[in-house]
């Protein structure tokens, strides 16, 4: 089964587009799912260190990667940056991804890199319940995202169910319990009358904060990112036990197409997201985790090896992601 494309399965097709005309050659084609405002200063960085010009095209990352799919050996793209790595995993099925360079593979932590050698992570995150911390203390949240199955969390929870992040870890959770178990979740989920109409994860990490929602199942930077546009929110993340698929650990990464005609270009900016610049700016500018060794752990984070993460091969998640959307679309969640 393929991904389900855009028009209200995924997400709102991307057509944010942002290209340099520093120089006559053809741009190098960037389709991100790592939204602009994150990125858009790292990718500046990148063209005016190395002299090779962008042209990029935002949009969420499962869309994005079904664009792919849909577009095949005719997609004008050259790199696919992603948010996840299941969107990069379903492309990499397709055979639309090149094997990268050995040393740049080989920089990464082997958790945050395909085996085929396909993708490789730039920065990792975490799946958590951002939780508003003027109505609920930890104590009071589930240790298993399955507890917000409970009635005594109707209309209290929420989230972004057409975003990538939020599709993997249902892709996870398929991955560790099966189908009919994630099917029972989700209908439990609908049940409780989550509210789901927010666009993204920081739009629902605002919501939180607000106290529209008591909780919303996001990725753990996002509360810094609304906090140092706000200052001081009353929100708090709480990470789940026992290897539960609510603490999925995912990783935002990169692929080069395999029919781009610009394989250097392409590479060079592989290097530079997983080398000094990316991993310096992605903890430092959007507080998320370095996927390579030499670069430590931002001081307001709880330390990846403190986290009881599932054990999940992220390479596997690109294959589960197309049953994740159909069962959000057959619980009516999409």
């Amino acid at each position: 089964m393929g991904l389900l494309l855009c028009g209200g399965l995924v997400a709102a097709c991307g057509d944010s587009t942002e290209a340099s005309d520093t120089s006559g050659d053809d741009p190098l084609v960037v389709y991100s799912g790592r939204e602009e405002e994150y990125v858009e200063e790292l990718l500046d960085d990148f063209e005016n260190d190395e002299g090779i010009d962008l042209e990029v095209r935002y949009g969420d990352s499962a869309e994005l990667a079904a664009t792919l799919l849909e577009e095949g050996d005719s997609t004008p793209a050259d790199v696919f940056f992603s948010q996840d790595a299941g969107s990069l995993g379903a492309v990499s099925e397709d055979g639309l991804l090149g094997e990268l360079d050995l040393e740049t593979l080989e920089r990464v932590d082997e958790q945050f890199r395909s085996p085929d050698g396909t993708w490789v992570g730039t920065s990792a995150r975490v799946r958590v319940a951002a939780y508003n911390t003027d109505v609920l203390t930890s104590d009071e949240l589930p240790d298993s995202i399955n507890g917000f199955t409970d009635p005594g969390w109707k209309g209290r929870i929420g989230f972004p169910p057409g975003n990538s992040s939020f599709q993997a870890s249902i892709a996870a959770m398929i991955l560790l319990d099966g189908e009919d178990a994630t099917r029972t979740f989700l209908e439990g989920l609908k049940a409780n009358e989550p509210v789901t109409h927010f666009e993204d994860n920081e739009a629902t990490t605002r919501a939180v904060a607000d106290g529209e929602i008591d909780v919303g199942l996001v990725n753990h930077y996002y509360i810094y990112e609304v906090a140092r546009e706000e200052g001081d929110i009353p929100v708090a993340n709480h990470f789940f036990s026992g290897g539960d698929a609510g603490s999925l650990v995912n990783a935002a990464g990169i692929g080069v197409l395999e029919g781009t005609d610009q394989p250097e270009d392409a590479q060079a900016l592989v290097e530079y997201l997983t080398g000094e610049p990316g991993q310096i700016y992605f903890p430092a500018e959007l507080v998320e985790y370095p996927v390579v060794a030499d670069y430590g752990t931002p001081e307001d984070l709880v330390p990846l090896d403190d986290i009881d993460e599932p054990d999940i091969d992220l390479s596997e998640l690109g294959a589960m992601l197309a049953p994740a959307q159909q069962l959000l679309l057959e619980v009516g969640l999409l």
